[in-house]
């Protein structure tokens, strides 16, 4: 059975003034949605994907927003140029894996709908520029309240 799921990306202390946005597609047919520029705070990004149980039983992700093969599921945010800046110094993208999401997460969010997974990841390296490649180090998602706040 395919159920939808909530996911929510916390980008913590990213450089100021560069763009971000999660990914959607693949190859040079993507797109940058949920585009974001930093500032002085944590950049939030939430989503939903699709997950049904893989041939092992485990929980399997797709969607348009979901990269990479079965079992090494992950979700991409795209910086700088690849998020659509032409002039910006910065071209890379920050892979952020899906393992580890369990089918008790899963069904705690199939149960209660103000539920969400989510996860934190540093949103610079340690050389202050803007994180790439697979983030290092990952702690993981966990099951939290979704947020209700209005804009």
């Amino acid at each position: 059975m395919n159920r939808e799921i909530s996911l929510k990306i916390i980008l913590e202390n990213p450089p100021a003034g560069v763009d971000f946005g999660i990914q959607k597609g693949s190859g040079n047919k993507y797109e940058t949605i949920l585009k974001q520029k930093s500032g002085t705070g944590e950049l939030q990004f939430e989503f939903a994907i699709t997950v049904k149980q893989g041939k092992d039983g485990s929980p399997d992700f797709s969607g348009a927003i979901v990269q990479g093969p079965p079992g090494s599921r992950f979700i991409y945010i795209d910086i700088g140029t690849y998020a659509g800046v032409a002039d910006s110094l910065w071209g890379r993208r920050l892979k952020i894996p899906l393992r580890g999401i369990t089918t008790d997460s899963i069904t705690k969010l199939h149960n209660d709908p103000t539920l969400n997974l989510e996860t934190k990841v540093p949103g610079s390296g340690k050389d202050g520029s803007p994180n790439c490649a697979t983030v290092k180090p990952f702690s993981g998602w966990y099951v939290s309240a979704k947020n209700t706040r209005k804009n």
